[in-house]
């Protein structure tokens, strides 16, 4: 079975395909099931739960040896070679809410790498791919990140956990990061946030206690587009990703601040 990564991309595009219609059809309907994880703030809904279904469906169905990882339970282990890594709805307290930054998020895995990544964002009708090697683009178009290289007047992008405790490490983070730059954006996805990053919409981005599905197709995405994107080794550290320009300056305040530990 094929590894190559425009078509594994091909796969994951038809497969958001089939949901991102009735993914933004659906956005902040009050007939929406509405239940938490891992505490009161961390929301699932229905919607989360059919998009995951769907898409594992429809890739099952092209690539039958192929194993899964998605952030709703979907868990099964691959005979072929790839693993799909997926976030049915990245940023689902937007969705709930109807606000812009959520999106669907698939990423084919071979081995420890991932090839090929999708990130469709409903709202604003834009298509992020990219392959290992191949570039990354958005509606079909080239997208590379900003020519950043003063930190000072660099726009940042970050996230904050579901956890309370972590939220108040966080947040003291931010006072340590906020006057050192020109101001902090928080959208509320890590896929949108990466796909931003790639292109040029912010400088950098980070955030610790990424799930494999909330950056796999992002920051290979941001990585095609020429950021350097390092961290997150095994959710314990941050992840951050930005213009090779500021990437060592960010990588360092970060590093003071405390945002590995936060």
């Amino acid at each position: 079975m094929s590894h190559d990564p425009l078509v594994l991309v091909s796969i994951a595009d038809a497969a958001i395909d089939l949901v991102v219609s009735r993914v933004s059809e659906s956005a902040a309907q009050s007939s929406l099931e509405v239940d938490t994880k891992s505490s009161r703030t961390d929301m699932v809904t229905d919607m989360d739960r059919w998009s995951e279904k769907t898409i594992v469906e429809s890739i099952s169905a092209a690539r039958p040896g192929d194993g899964f990882l998605g952030e709703e339970g979907t868990s099964r282990e691959s005979t072929s070679g790839v693993t799909w890594v997926i976030d049915p709805i990245d940023g689902t307290t937007n969705f709930v809410y109807d606000l812009p930054g959520y999106s669907i998020s698939v990423a084919a895995q071979v081995g420890d790498t991932v090839v090929a990544g999708a990130v469709h964002d409903p709202v604003r009708g834009e298509r992020f791919r990219a392959t290992l090697g191949g570039g990354a683009t958005r509606n079909h178009e080239s997208i590379r990140v900003s020519k950043a290289q003063d930190l000072s007047t660099s726009l940042i992008a970050t996230g904050f956990s579901y956890d309370s405790d972590r939220r108040f490490a966080q947040a003291e983070v931010l006072t340590r990061v906020l006057p050192l730059v020109r101001d902090i954006r928080r959208f509320g996805g890590a896929a949108l946030d990466l796909c931003s990053l790639a292109c040029g919409r912010v400088d950098a981005y980070y955030e610790r206690g990424l799930a494999p599905w909330d950056m796999a197709a992002g920051a290979l995405i941001a990585t095609e587009a020429g950021a350097t994107v390092a961290g997150n080794s095994g959710g314990s550290g941050a992840l951050i990703g930005a213009s090779p320009g500021i990437f060592d300056s960010i990588a360092a305040l970060l590093d003071r601040a405390g945002a590995h530990s936060a």
